[in-house]
């Protein structure tokens, strides 16, 4: 058999998906299971959005333009107007999800060995996207016990070389839920302009900031016009993950016509998709404030269930539909994988991603887990009772 490629064999699995065959088990064997490991919401999509695609009349479903159709980048840049960030449509190219946007980005930025810093825990596929651009990813560690907050800019500053090209955040965080306020940006800013450096802000989720939270974003950052790469998706935002529309968006001219040239060699984003994608920018704000007390009521369920069981910790997040959980036991992998594998309670179970797969550093996060809060309330209270019996049952248990 010929050689694959070491970029094939270092691609890590994800930690969202790779205990998927345990849980397909559980199911075969009759077991109910309540998948709190993916941010697949179950709010319902925008009405707007799918009567544009069930009323679709059209004889032909073409390409787009590479970098998506006008109309639907007009409107986006007039939704960005709306939450104050000055942008036009020439700055926005339509993506396959937000992931393409971020690999287009990187590749447009970024040379093979070039390094990014990133604060950990992150988004799993970041450590992916990485890897396909050749890059290395620089990590930084944020704290369970100080919130995930982001950590002291002069850490930042110690791990840049003369091959460091760029800083990424995700903001509200995916996995922490984790919102960087408008001071700590203003401080990464001033370190990215003294490096010359670019910064990277994936804001796909912006709409879901809770209590008193106000998000902020870097592209309203003074003076950083050339250096700021926003990444954004409708996946979240109006619950439609299988559309697959993102949008890469920023403000260096030059940038945008590089970026254009990997847009082009994937032909277009996908057409069903952006249409429902412009079709979404007409929900109401209604909709946006209901699904922002929905996910209120489930952050708090969740929590203070999770934070009530002896030995767990599970900060309280600021906005995305996550919660990080350090959990009392040897292995956070050993724990999900046999939550599915051989505990149930009643027939029930629960699945979660194990912590350790959004850290770059392979020592951390071994015992905590990422929970998505996506299920309905009643799901959620039964999931903290489950994972509660759970912890009391497992052999590696450090309680």
């Amino acid at each position: 058999m010929p050689r694959l490629s070491l970029k094939g064999q270092q691609m890590p699995e994800s930690p969202i998906r790779k205990l998927v065959p345990y849980a397909t088990a559980a199911k075969a064997a009759g077991k109910k299971v309540y998948h709190l490991n993916i941010g697949q919401p179950d709010i319902e999509t925008p009405e707007v959005a799918l009567n544009a695609v069930k009323n679709l009349d059209r004889k032909v479903i073409e390409y787009s333009n590479s970098e998506g159709y006008a109309s639907y980048r007009e409107g986006l840049a007039k939704y960005y107007n709306g939450v104050g960030i000055d942008v036009s449509a020439s700055d926005i190219m339509v993506t396959t999800g937000g992931s393409e946007a971020l690999i287009f980005g990187f590749m447009t930025c970024m040379d093979p060995g070039d390094e990014i810093i990133i604060p950990e825990p992150f988004y799993a596929n970041y450590n992916g996207f990485a890897t396909m651009a050749g890059l290395n990813v620089k990590p930084i560690t944020a704290k369970i016990e100080d919130g995930f907050a982001l950590p002291p800019i002069e850490e930042f500053e110690r791990r840049i070389t003369e091959n460091t090209r760029a800083i990424l955040i995700c903001n509200p965080g995916n996995p922490t839920g984790t919102l960087y306020g408008k001071e700590s940006l203003e401080k990464l800013a001033a370190l990215v302009k003294k490096y010359d450096l670019f910064l990277f802000s994936d804001e796909v989720y912006r709409e879901f900031c809770y209590d008193t939270a106000i998000p902020f974003s870097c592209l309203n950052l003074p003076d950083l016009d050339d250096h700021v790469v926003v990444v954004d998706s409708v996946s979240k935002r109006y619950s439609m993950c299988g559309v697959r529309v993102g949008a890469l968006v920023s403000r260096n001219k030059e940038l945008m016509t590089n970026a254009l040239k990997f847009a082009q060699a994937r032909l277009s984003p996908p057409t069903l998709g952006q249409i429902a994608g412009e079709a979404a920018l007409q929900t109401p704000p209604e909709y946006f404030e209901r699904v922002k007390e929905e996910y209120v009521q489930r952050r708090n369920t969740l929590v203070e269930g999770l934070n009530a069981i002896e030995g767990v910790t599970c900060p309280k997040p600021a906005g995305a539909f996550y919660a990080m959980a350090q959990l009392p036991v040897d292995s956070g992998d050993r724990f999900c994988q046999w939550m599915l594998e051989e505990f149930d309670l009643d027939g029930e179970t629960v699945m979660m991603a194990p912590g350790s797969g959004f850290y770059s550093t392979v020592v951390f996060g071994e015992k905590q887990v990422r929970i998505a809060y996506v299920l309905k309330e009643e799901d959620l209270k039964r999931s903290v009772k489950i994972i509660e019996a759970g912890l009391k049952a497992y052999p590696g248990r450090t309680f």
